[in-house]
């Protein structure tokens, strides 16, 4: 079941190119790659952020959004549906910058993006996987109705040290 009572402190919109300044100066630091899979750029340049935008721009519906605090792009958030067996799931996952840590932007975008994705795609299950060390975003994802579903001891390595991988997932509340 999803909360309701989440303030909307953030707004979540699609990416645009005139978003690129802002994408590169906040998604070029190793504080937030740390969080991430190794497929987000570190160092993170304009190539990197031109490419990102031109490639979620063609989905539709948009799986991907800019988090958007203030009229200015200030993280992501995404859901990618799953193919065959797994058709009915999406993952979720997501970033924000720095400077904007710890004010409930993400618990806020999570909210936002699952009653889009549940709206805007067949699925019944939308999963998230934190790594075991990233103990905001697991909080994030709890206060948001997300369940723990599995824990897998050392399965993840990330800058040379072996890292839990945890599994939270919400599903659609039926009628």
């Amino acid at each position: 079941m999803i909360p309701e009572n989440h303030s909307a402190k953030c707004t979540l919109r699609p990416w645009r190119l005139s978003d690129l300044d802002s994408l590169v100066r906040y998604a070029n630091n190793p504080r937030v790659a740390a969080n991430l899979t190794d497929q987000f750029p570190s160092p993170y340049s304009r190539v990197d952020g031109e490419a990102f935008i031109n490639a979620v721009s063609e989905d539709n519906p948009v799986r991907v959004m800019a988090i958007d605090v203030d009229g200015e792009a200030v993280g992501a958030i995404g859901v990618f549906p799953q193919s065959d067996v797994h058709r009915l799931n999406a993952e979720m996952g997501y970033w924000l910058a720095e400077p904007f840590w710890g004010r409930g932007i993400v618990s806020s975008a999570v909210n936002q993006m699952v009653q889009y994705a549940f709206a805007n795609f067949g699925i019944n299950r939308i999963f998230a996987r934190p790594f075991g060390t990233n103990r905001a975003s697991q909080r994030v994802l709890e206060k948001n109705g997300f369940v723990l579903e599995a824990r897998f001891k050392e399965a993840l390595i990330k800058n040379e040290v072996l890292l839990d991988e945890l599994i939270y997932a919400i599903r659609r509340t039926k009628p």
